[in-house]
């Protein structure tokens, strides 16, 4: 349809920039300002442990062996943390380092001994950060888990017939 005579239709380049001054952002909104955000942590020491129970089961007192059985503990500690986990004596009336005593779960007179080493060869006392040995090590940040052997020495002939049980308080020091 023509257009009447006294309206002049819009040139191309007028239309063209019209739409650019639409679209294009003024100079006016493109100018900037930046500044930093510091972030800062520190990784502290820290160290977690568990264990778990020695069961020698049935023990025949009357054997010329020793009676063996293991256990362990499992420590985790923060990477580059050198640790050290010693172990009680354990709730034994005269228990130490080298004789630990499970006492009779009906009669708390009567015990039975028992060692906690910390090598396969059960030449190593456990320590109590006392007398023995510690077991030492450096953490990684994984669980790092550590047998522990135990025996109950021959010769305890009179023990009497029943149930015996300790507890042993595990420490790590970091």
């Amino acid at each position: 349809m023509p257009f009447p005579s006294r309206y002049q239709a819009p040139s191309l380049v007028a239309i063209s920039c019209a739409a650019l001054a639409v679209i294009s952002p003024s100079a006016a909104f493109a100018a900037t300002e930046t500044s930093s955000m510091g972030v800062s942590a520190t990784v502290s020491d820290n160290c977690t442990v568990s264990a778990s129970s020695v069961a020698f089961g049935n023990v025949n007192v009357l054997s010329t062996n020793a009676a063996s059985a293991t256990g362990g503990i499992t420590v985790k500690c923060t990477n580059g943390t050198s640790w050290s986990a010693t172990a009680s004596v354990g709730n034994g009336s005269g228990a130490s380092v080298d004789t630990r005593r499970m006492t009779h779960n009906s009669d708390s007179t009567k015990t039975l001994n028992y060692v906690l080493y910390t090598d396969a060869a059960r030449t190593t006392l456990w320590g109590n950060g006392t007398s023995g040995a510690p077991i030492s090590s450096v953490g990684t940040g994984s669980e790092q888990p550590r047998t522990i052997y135990a025996s109950v020495p021959t010769g305890q002939n009179d023990a009497a017939l029943g149930s015996y049980s300790d507890s042993v308080t595990v420490t790590v020091t970091y």
